[in-house]
Parts: C-alpha cells; structure tokens; sequence
C-alpha cells in the first residue's frame, strides 16, 4: 500500500517519531527540487522561495546530484573502497549510493545517516530486503554517534578505508557549530586510504542570487550558511584532494561538454573528493 504525504504526515504523527511537517526540512525540500513526492506545503513553500531568488536552483540540486553519483563510481573504480558512510544522506530517489556502487561492486555495503525521521522511514522500506545497506537515524553535529552506532559497526569496517560523504549537508552546519571541527572528528576515526566526498553551496560565484537563497531559507526556519571555496577547502584538512581538485559539480569530472553544462552561476556549488594517506 502507498501513501499520499499528507496520509504520511498523520501515520508518523500520530506514531510520535517527531515529524514536523509542518515546518520545512533540508532533506524534504532537496526531494522537492529533485522533482521527488516525499515532501510537504512547507518544504514546498520554502524551496519556492528559494528559487524566487535563484530560479536555476533546481539545476544547482540535480548536477550535485549527478556530481554524488561520479563521485561513487570513482570511489569503487579507482580506490577499490566497497564500504560507505552517507552522511545527510536525504530520501531515496534515482540512483542512490548503494545502486552506483552495488552495479560496480555487488559487495559495497552502505550506511546511510539523516536525522529526518521520514527519510528513516522510506530508506528502511527500500532497503528491507538488501542485508549490505542499512539506515540509521542521528546527525552530522554528532560524529560519534553515527561511528559507534551498532548498525554502522554491523557494516563499516573502520580498520579498512571508508567512503565518507557529506555532500550538500556542510552549509546546513552554522560556523558557532564548527563543521572543520566535526569533519575532523569523522577523520580521526578511518583508516589510511579512506576518502571523503564534499559538496556545498556557495555565494562566491553569484553573490547575488545565492545570497538570496540563503535568506528564504533562513526565513523558513533551515539554517543555511554559504562558504567560499577557501572556507570549502578547509573541510578538506588532512586530507589530500584527488585530481582535478575543487570545482563546481558540474565540472568534476564531467562526462558531459563543457557546452552542454550549465553556467557556474546556474550552480553554485563546489565539489570535490579528500584522500587520507
């Protein structure tokens, strides 16, 4: 049986999971830009006001969507690396991280982490039957909650290298909550060779319109904090960029013309892959 969100919102109230649904969620608003259903009038309402002030950010969320899929074939082509810790990994759409990584690898096992009880939801039902993936319930602000939880030990290997990506997750961490500080204490816990996926948005290219985005999320309650790519690479401390470095996402590693790519203004948001040697 399916459900309509509205019939969702009531089960899970009803339930106590804490679903709000009436104030707008980060994870819910990226499945309403990605063209996704699992989302609400306020998650809706946010995310138009966003694009009032950014009209191509539905562009902006599906190249790093695309970048978040060349990212994990690289991770399994190049490194070998089979075993991934998705952090802020919002609701399931198309071609998920263990779907890219399980057609290169039948092996990879996947954690993914958000803090949305609805995300918990829909990613348990998607993955009931696959025994390599798993979906746990914490936060970013919180890193050894997400390492020492039971069902990421069940998968993750900490004494092997370890995917780590955090992409389009950062800028929803305020500077007062130190994100280089919490980046650092997710590398102290991985192994040598281990990698770390980034992406954030940023108000360096199209100050402008991306300021503008930051303000209407704001407005509606979701933190949003925009960095520059000196700020972006900070994340990446201790760890070595692999080529081509820090781009826009839909430069890295493009497997499409530059033609046929989007203006950096249209995007907005920087990429790039750390390796721990």
């Amino acid at each position: 049986m399916t459900y309509t969100p509205e019939e969702q919102a009531g089960i899970f109230e009803s339930s106590g999971t804490g679903l709000r649904t009436h104030e707008a969620h980060s994870a819910r608003m990226y499945d309403y830009l990605l063209g996704g259903k699992d989302n609400y009038p306020a998650d809706q309402k946010a995310a138009e006001a966003a694009m009032s002030a950014f009209p191509t950010l539905r562009t902006a969320a599906r190249e790093n969507r695309s970048f978040l899929g060349r990212a994990v074939r690289y991770v399994v082509e190049e490194t070998g690396i089979n075993q991934f810790l998705d952090i802020g990994s919002g609701l399931p759409t198309a071609h998920n991280v263990h779907q890219v990584a399980q057609q290169h690898d039948p092996q990879a096992r996947v954690v993914y982490v958000d803090n949305d009880p609805i995300v918990l939801a829909h990613g348990r039902a998607l993955l009931s039957t696959d025994a390599r993936t798993t979906v746990i319930e914490t936060d970013l602000r919180e890193p050894r909650s997400i390492i020492d939880h039971p069902e990421t030990k069940a998968l993750i290997d900490f004494e092997q290298p370890v995917a780590v990506l955090a992409v389009a997750i950062l800028h929803f961490i305020s500077d007062e909550e130190d994100p280089a500080g919490l980046v650092a204490q997710l590398r102290e816990a991985l192994a040598p060779g281990s990698v770390l996926v980034l992406s954030h948005a940023t108000a360096e290219i199209s100050p402008e319109t991306a300021l503008g985005v930051q303000a209407a999320y704001r407005a509606q309650g979701v933190p949003l904090t925009l960095r520059d790519r000196a700020e972006f690479a900070k994340l990446f401390d201790g760890f070595e960029l692999v080529e081509p470095g820090i781009q826009v996402v839909s430069d890295w590693r493009a497997t499409v013309p530059e033609s046929e790519r989007p203006s950096h203004a249209e995007v907005s948001w920087y990429g790039g892959i750390g390796r721990l040697v």
